[in-house]
């Protein structure tokens, strides 16, 4: 039930935003899915603010006060290869976002022509967001499973400078890491840990670049039947380098943030030949530097084909 998952308004770096969106890997993370195909939607919610007192730059404009509210649908699709990559199971994957995004500021203290400009300024956009290839590698053994993988935003969604409100970031990025899954069915006990690292490409239209971001997604659970298991799930984001270019004008401008909050999962046949799943996230943020932080709350349904019957075919393959 993790995966990978385009970046969502109102977070981090340049104008709080950044590529990487806290919470994309949660439990079972790692976890080998059924080969062939796959598809996954997601409903997200998110409602973040910083106070009056913090500054961002959010494309050409230097703003205070911000607040943002996105209520989006995350869609993508994935093929499970079943030939066996260097000994594991290989995944590739690409995903888009659609949906509405607003932003609000207290106060905007430059514009893009150096106007001076104060009260309250608010706009939405209802569109669609960038590209985002994944691949991944992931190896069982045991209860012990591990993962690779890769990602990257295409930069192709809907996104202006001179706007408050995006859905797409405006610039290009890659991101990899690692994850480990710890899944044993004899006491029910599940617990996944993904890190990763993001470098962000300049935005050539504000000739601004964020610096490297690292982040770690995690979470814990419980079976409480076959089908359906409870638990924790968590998140840190930390920019480890500062933010450069000719426009940025905050200096380097790091940020972190800490979220927490509960999960539910679920498993479900649909006919003989399709399995699902559906989990609800929500995360309580924290701690935050340099970003606005508030709630979110993720509500997934996956669907992927189901494994053949033991009675139908034989597993040659094993993961």
């Amino acid at each position: 039930m993790g995966g990978a998952w385009p970046p969502l308004p109102a977070c981090a770096d340049e104008g709080g935003v950044s590529f990487w969106l806290p919470g994309l890997f949660g439990s079972f993370a790692a976890a080998p899915g059924n080969p062939g195909w796959s598809g996954t939607l997601i409903s997200y919610h998110t409602s973040v603010s910083a106070g009056g007192g913090k500054v961002f730059q959010d494309g050409t404009n230097i703003v205070a006060g911000l607040s943002g509210q996105g209520d989006l649908a995350l869609y993508g699709i994935t093929y499970t290869f079943a030939q066996p990559v260097v000994g594991g199971q290989f995944a590739v994957s690409v995903f888009n976002v659609a949906g509405r995004n607003a932003a609000d500021v207290s106060a905007t203290l430059t514009g893009p022509l150096g106007n001076q400009i104060s009260g309250t300024r608010g706009q939405s956009l209802t569109s669609f967001g960038d590209l985002i290839p994944q691949t991944t590698l992931k190896w069982n053994s045991g209860v012990n499973n591990f993962m690779i993988y890769g990602t990257g935003d295409i930069p192709v969604g809907d996104y202006d400078a001179n706007r408050l409100a995006n859905l797409g970031i405006g610039h290009g990025a890659i991101d990899g890491g690692a994850g480990y899954t710890y899944l044993n069915p004899a006491t029910g006990y599940e617990f996944s840990a993904t890190g990763g690292l993001t470098y962000n490409f300049e935005n050539m239209a504000t000739q601004y670049q964020n610096g490297i971001d690292s982040h770690i997604d995690w979470g814990l659970s419980k079976f409480l039947t076959k089908q359906f298991d409870v638990g924790i799930v968590g998140y840190y984001f930390q920019q480890l380098t500062g933010d450069s270019g000719s426009g940025d004008r905050l200096g380097p401008f790091r940020s972190r943030v800490v979220g927490l909050g509960p999960q539910a999962n679920l498993l479900f046949p649909v006919g003989d030949k399709v399995s699902g799943a559906a989990s609800l996230k929500l995360y309580k943020e924290f701690d935050a530097q340099n970003r606005p932080e508030g709630w979110n709350a993720w509500l997934t349904i996956s669907l992927s084909e189901a494994p053949p019957h033991p009675a139908a075919a034989p597993v040659t393959v094993k993961y």
